[in-house]
C-alpha cells in the first residue's frame, strides 16, 4: 500500500523536521557538520570537531553513528529540526523509531558505491513512512564515482519497494558534504568543489528543504497528542521524552496524561519543563505547538512510543513498528575465579536492573528470564548490536560473562523451521573472487547476482545469519583485506542446514597462575595463542587456538628446571610469536556453544563454561 500524498491540509511555514538517512560511511553526520557551520550555528572562531553528533565515545572510536540525535538549524527564518540517524544495519531500531518525527528525509548515497543494503533498508521505511524523498548524491570527488547512474538505480530501487508516484518524484542534488557543497546541476557541483571555500555553498540544498519537504501539519485546536520517539536521562530532572507534537499545544506546568504504547489505564503527571532544539543545544521554552519536536521533563516511567495527552481526552497513537530482533545471546553473573580484579562483578539484582534500563532506551532489544537466576537472554539485531552493550558496561566497570551469539528460529505456517537470512553484498577484485564464492557457498549462501565493473566483482548473496558468525574475518583473511561486506536483515526463510562449526579445538590452561615464557616458548608448535607473557591464567580459561580438532590441557606456569650443573653451549634463545588479540565482537563469533567470553573493564578473556577438566569429562560422558 503506498503512502498518500500530502495533501492540502493547512501547515507550518516556519518549521521543516527532516531525517538523514543512508548507509553506512555514506556522510550522513559529515554533511550535518557543514549544514550546522553553514547555518551559523557555530562561532566564526569557534573549533569544531569533526562529526560533533557523534558524541559517544563508542561512535568516535567505532567511527560510526550508533544513536539517532537531534539538532536544529535557523535558515532566513525558517528552523530546520534534524534528526541524524544510524547507518549500520544493526541499529536499525533508532532508524525505524525516529521516521514518524520528519516530514522529509535526506537520503544521501555515496556517488562510487552508490545503493546498499542499508540504502535499501532505510529506503523502505521512508517510504513506508509517507515521507518526501530529496536525493543527495554525495562524495562526487572520489575517484571513479558515477554519480549520474545513482538517480536512476535509486529510482528503480523506490518502485521496487513500492513508493506513491509523488515520492518518486524526488528532486537530486549532487556534491560533497563534508567540502560542504549541494547543487542540483552536476557540473556545477564539480566545478565548486574546486572552488575557494567563501564560494562554496549548502543554499540550495536549504532552498530544497523549504521548498521541497512540506511543514508539518497544523492541528492547534486539537487535543494534545504528543508520541514519545527517544529518551534522554538528566541526573537533576530525571528521564526526558523527545517527540514530536502531533497535535494541540503544551506548556511548561501543564497537567497531561501519559498513555503507554501497551494499553492500559492513562496516568496523570505534569510538565516540569519544556525545551526546543536549537543547534546543538537546547533552548526552554514556555510553549509549543502541533509540528515542533520537543524535550519533555517531569514525567518519570515514560518510555518510547508512549503518548503524552490531554488528560480530559486521552488517545494513545499507534505504536511505532519495530523489526524483531534475530540474534541472542546469555548475559550472566561472572563466575571466573579472577572476578574482582578489573571492576565490579554484577550482582544477579544489578545484571537485571543494568540490562531493563537499557531495554527501555533501546526499542530492538529485548530481555528475558531465563532458568537460572543469575543469567538472562538478550536478543538483538546483530553481533555489533549487542557488543555494542557489552563495551558500554564494562566501560562504566562491571564485570560479567556472555555465551555464543545464536540466531531466533521461527515455526512457518506449516510447521517447518525458518531462520533468518541476510542479504550480503561483497565488492572484491575479480581475481579473488573465487575464493569469496567458496567461503559463502561452504556457508550455504545462495547467490543473487554477479557485475564486473571496474576490475572489481559485485556479489549479492543470501545467507542464513548463522553464516555470518566470524565471516568478516575469513573474508579478510582469504582476499588479503581487499574485499568489502556489507548486509542486511532480508527476512525469514527455510531452515538451509547445518554449517561447519569451528575445525579446531581449543587450548586450556590447566590451573592458575601467570603465563610464563619458557613454557609458552615450548609449546608454540602446538597452536596460536591468545595470551602474552604475566598473562594471569585459571582452570578452564582458553588460551589458544589448537592446530587439531581436539582441545589440549596445557601448563603455562611450568618454568625452566635449574641446576648447579652449567650446560657446554649457550642458553636457548627465547623467541615468542606475538598473541592474539581479539576484538569483543570476534572474541563473540570466535567461541563454540561450551565456551564463554568473560567481560572486565581491562580485558576480554575466552573460558570454558565448565572450568574444571573433570567435570567437562564426566557431562562429556553422560551426554547422549
Amino acid at each position: 500500500m503506498t503512502a498518500p500524498p500530502p495533501g492540502s491540509r493547512p501547515r507550518r511555514a516556519d518549521v521543516r523536521n527532516i531525517v538523514i538517512i543512508a548507509h553506512v560511511d555514506h556522510g550522513k553526520t559529515t554533511l550535518v557538520d557543514a549544514m550546522l557551520k553553514q547555518a551559523g550555528v557555530f562561532r566564526a572562531n569557534q573549533e569544531v570537531v569533526e562529526c560533533v553528533l557523534d558524541s559517544d565515545a563508542q561512535e568516535r572510536e567505532r567511527g560510526i553513528t550508533i544513536l539517532a540525535k537531534n539538532c536544529a538549524v535557523p535558515w532566513q527564518g525558517l528552523r530546520i529540526n534534524i534528526v541524524d540517524t544510524p547507518g549500520h544495519a544493526d541499529f536499525g531500531g533508532e532508524v525505524e523509531r525516529v521516521m514518524r518525527m520528519a516530514d522529509g528525509a535526506l537520503l544521501l548515497v555515496d556517488a562510487f558505491e552508490g545503493p546498499l543494503p542499508q540504502t535499501r533498508f532505510v529506503t523502505r521505511q521512508a517510504i513506508a513512512a509517507g515521507l518526501k524523498l530529496v536525493l543527495l548524491v554525495n562524495k562526487i570527488d572520489k575517484p571513479g564515482s558515477e554519480p549520474e547512474r545513482v538517480p536512476d538505480r535509486i529510482f528503480d530501487l523506490c518502485v521496487e519497494l513500492g513508493a506513491a508516484d509523488w515520492q518518486l518524484d524526488f528532486p537530486v542534488l549532487y556534491g560533497a558534504g563534508r567540502l560542504g557543497v549541494m547543487h542540483p546541476d552536476l557540473e556545477t557541483a564539480r566545478r565548486l568543489l574546486s572552488a575557494p571555500p567563501a564560494e562554496r555553498s549548502l543554499a540550495p540544498l536549504f532552498a530544497t528543504i523549504r521548498d521541497q519537504i512540506p511543514g508539518p501539519v497544523v492541528e492547534r485546536d486539537a487535543p494534545l497528542a504528543l508520541q514519545c520517539s527517544n529518551i534522554d536521562h538528566n541526573d537533576f530532572v530525571g528521564r526526558m521524552a523527545i517527540g514530536r507534537i502531533v497535535s494541540g499545544r503544551i506548556r511548561a506546568g501543564q497537567a497531561v496524561a501519559v498513555v503507554a504504547h501497551g494499553g492500559g489505564e492513562p496516568r496523570r503527571g505534569r510538565v516540569l519543563q519544556l525545551h526546543r532544539f536549537a543547534g546543538l543545544g537546547r533552548e526552554e521554552v514556555a510553549e509549543a505547538e502541533a509540528g515542533d519536536i520537543v524535550v519533555v521533563t517531569g514525567l518519570e516511567g515514560i518510555g518510547i512510543s508512549d503518548t503524552i495527552c490531554d488528560p480530559e481526552r486521552p488517545r494513545a497513537l499507534p505504536p511505532i513498528p519495530i523489526d524483531e530482533p534475530t540474534i541472542r545471546m546469555t548475559f550472566a553473573v561472572s563466575t571466573s575465579p579472577l572476578a574482582g580484579r578489573d571492576g565490579k562483578p554484577l550482582q544477579s539484582r544489578e545484571l537485571r536492573a543494568r540490562l531493563a534500563r537499557e531495554a527501555e532506551r533501546n526499542v530492538a532489544l529485548r530481555v528475558a528470564e531465563t532458568e537460572s537466576a543469575d543469567a538472562f537472554e538478550v536478543a538483538g539485531r546483530g553481533v555489533l548490536h549487542l557488543a555494542v552493550l557489552i563495551e558500554a558496561m564494562r566501560r562504566e566497570g562491571s564485570e560479567f560473562q556472555v555465551g555464543p551469539p545464536r540466531v531466533i528460529f521461527r515455526e512457518g505456517a506449516g510447521g517447518e523451521r525458518l531462520e533468518p537470512i541476510e542479504l550480503a553484498v561483497i565488492d572484491v577484485p575479480e581475481a579473488q573472487a573465487s575464493k569469496v564464492m567458496a567461503l559463502m557457498l561452504a556457508r550455504r549462501a545462495e547467490l543473487l547476482t554477479m557485475d564486473s565493473a571496474r576490475g572489481m566483482q559485485h556479489l549479492e548473496f543470501t545467507i542464513p545469519a548463522r553464516g555470518l558468525l566470524g565471516l568478516r574475518n575469513q573474508l579478510l583473511t582469504a582476499t588479503s583485506g581487499e574485499a568489502t561486506l556489507h548486509t542486511m536483515f532480508h527476512g525469514y526463510g527455510p531452515y538451509r542446514g547445518e554449517l561447519a562449526a569451528r575445525s579446531n579445538g581449543a587450548i586450556i590452561a590447566d590451573g592458575p597462575g601467570e603465563v610464563v615464557a619458557y613454557a609458552l616458548w615450548k609449546l608454540q608448535d602446538r597452536g596460536v595463542f591468545f595470551v602474552d607473557v604475566g598473562d594471569p591464567l585459571y582452570e578452564g580459561m582458553v588460551v589458544g587456538e589448537h592446530n587439531k580438532d581436539n582441545d589440549l590441557i596445557v601448563n603455562l606456569t611450568k618454568e625452566k628446571r635449574l641446576t648447579n650443573i652449567r650446560a657446554a653451549g649457550a642458553d636457548e634463545a627465547i623467541r615468542l610469536t606475538p598473541p592474539r588479540r581479539f576484538s569483543l565482537e570476534e572474541a563473540l563469533e570466535y567461541i563454540r556453544p561450551d565456551e564463554l567470553v568473560e567481560v572486565t573493564p581491562r580485558a576480554i578473556r575466552l573460558r570454558k563454561a565448565v572450568l574444571a577438566e573433570s567435570e567437562r569429562r564426566r557431562l562429556a560422558r553422560q551426554a547422549p
